[in-house]
């Protein structure tokens, strides 16, 4: 029998492998004081609070219109309940210092805004829905 210290994840554990012949037989991992050859348990680990959850994003749709690219939103050109036609500017995204104007895909109505004036988005982040 030989025995070995393995350490995993900064914890040392103590491992019997025992040789016969061709087969090769290894004992469970026990784990080690750091500074003595007893075998003891590790100290359990403290559980961390549960963290609360964030407020859900909105979830994109058929009528979704994303963000292509992370930037801030500079100015906001519709409101909820406003019609549109296809190519009108829904609203203005600054990225790597270009405004960049964010158009109607297609003719609809504006049902929901999702962004304000100064908000950081990030690429695919929902910024309004059409329907």
């Amino acid at each position: 029998m030989r025995t070995f210290v393995v350490t995993v994840n900064g914890e040392k554990y103590e491992v019997v492998v025992e040789e016969t012949g061709d087969d090769v037989q290894i004992a469970a991992p026990t784990p080690v004081a750091a500074k003595s050859a007893a075998v003891s348990k590790p100290a359990p680990k403290a559980t961390p609070a549960p963290q609360p959850k964030p407020a859900a994003k909105p979830v994109a749709g058929a009528g979704s219109i994303n963000a292509p690219m992370p930037g801030t939103i500079l100015s906001i050109k519709v409101s909820a309940g406003q019609t549109v036609k296809k190519g009108d500017v829904l609203l203005t995204l600054e990225a790597m210092k270009m405004e960049n104007e964010i158009m109607a895909p297609t003719d609809g109505t504006v049902t929901e805004i999702f962004v304000s004036v100064g908000q950081s988005v990030n690429t695919g982040d929902v910024l309004l829905n059409l329907a």
